[in-house]
């Protein structure tokens, strides 16, 4: 059933008249949403939502309009971020989802507990390690989009979700993805080389995880494990940037822990693909699953939090640590615990909240550092 919006004979009139402005502005969604919500007839004009391009419809970056007040509010959200850019710049930064900035996070919160964790007893991570890990991850992540819209161009035709990506939907064409993925590359190899000699062949090594996970779904029912080796390896590199190499009692079950972890949430996220992987013949965690999901994950998450007891015992981790580590243990007894693996929104909400537990952890190695 179409929603409609209330536009009354006087506001029509005087749109109509040029009277109102020189130049309407289109409704925004949150204008949209809030008229939605209301239950009074409306007396006058319709407009049908599906007329209203909701993704064009949207002012640009801060010029969002408050349904309350008429007036224009500032908004400084990645999709805003991203909106706002130069028309021709856009479809590069949707590449590599830089309007979504959950990825960026999920691989980044590895290294900040790494770093963290090779601190100096009663210090606080290293600002610019964090800095320039950050930096990494971003660029890291929008690379590893690059990659894996190029290899699923076709696949990512059939599907509602993906058919309006950059490349998918022509709007870059491969080889103007090929020199843009050279040119984020060539910036984390920059951030890379900052690093010492150790860490710069560690960093490298990870490079063929980043270009044939894509492939994964391909050949296995078991991509998100592949995800997890890739996404976690800043694990292994945070530490390393730190003291100059591994400290493997450490570092090992940090990595593994970080496994667990993506197997968690890439599961989720996956079920909100699954009818769409049926129909392209693409595989996945959430379809080897099924309704056995939360038995899986739940193993995982066991998994995860004795990986994490095991890091701080061998990193001499005190009271704080273990007691934010209760609290991320519980946090995910209750995503598995709720999650509707049937509800696409549901399943993007769990899966979102796992920068929370990343969050949350990084906090707990901060605060037992501090203790020491």
């Amino acid at each position: 059933m179409m929603a409609l919006v209330r536009l009354t004979f006087k506001t029509i009139s005087r749109i109509h008249h040029g009277s109102c402005c020189h130049r309407f502005q289109p409704l925004s969604y949150d204008f949209v949403k809030v008229c939605e919500g209301r239950r009074e007839d409306p007396p006058h004009f319709y407009v049908s939502r599906r007329n209203l391009s909701i993704k064009n419809a949207l002012l640009p970056s801060s010029k969002l309009w408050s349904a309350q007040s008429g007036r224009r509010v500032f908004s400084l959200s990645a999709a805003s971020i991203v909106n706002s850019a130069p028309a021709p710049v856009q479809p590069y930064l949707r590449l590599m989802r830089l309007d979504k900035p959950i990825g960026t996070w999920l691989l980044y919160l590895p290294c900040t507990w790494s770093i963290a964790l090779a601190s100096d007893p009663g210090c606080l991570p290293h600002l610019g390690m964090l800095t320039l890990f950050g930096t990494g991850a971003l660029l890291m992540r929008g690379a590893g989009c690059t990659i894996n819209d190029m290899w699923d161009k076709d696949f990512d035709k059939k599907v509602s979700r993906t058919a309006t990506r950059p490349i998918a939907s022509g709007e870059i064409s491969r080889f103007q993805a090929l020199v843009f993925l050279g040119g984020q590359l060539s910036l984390a190899l920059g951030v890379l080389l900052c690093l010492n000699n150790y860490s710069i062949v560690l960093g490298a090594a990870s490079l063929g995880l980043v270009v044939t996970y894509p492939l994964m779904k391909r050949i296995t029912y078991w991509p998100q494990l592949v995800l997890g080796l890739t996404f976690n390896w800043g694990a292994l590199l945070g530490w390393s940037a730190i003291k100059g190499s591994c400290d493997w009692s450490v570092c090992l079950p940090l990595y593994f822990s970080g496994v667990m972890w993506t197997l968690i949430y890439d599961t989720i996220y996956a079920h909100q693909d699954k009818d769409d992987d049926i129909k392209v013949g693409v595989r996945s965690t959430a379809l080897k699953f099924q309704n056995q999901t939360k038995p899986w994950l739940s193993g995982f998450a066991v998994a995860m939090i004795s990986g994490l007891a095991v890091t701080g015992i061998n990193a001499e981790q005190t009271l704080p640590y273990y007691a934010v580590l209760s609290t991320v243990a519980i946090h995910l007894a209750y995503q598995i615990y709720t999650l509707d693996i049937n509800k696409p929104e549901d399943c993007w909400k769990k899966f979102v909240s796992n920068r929370n537990i990343g969050l949350l952890l990084f906090l707990g190695i901060l605060t037992g550092n501090l203790w020491k």
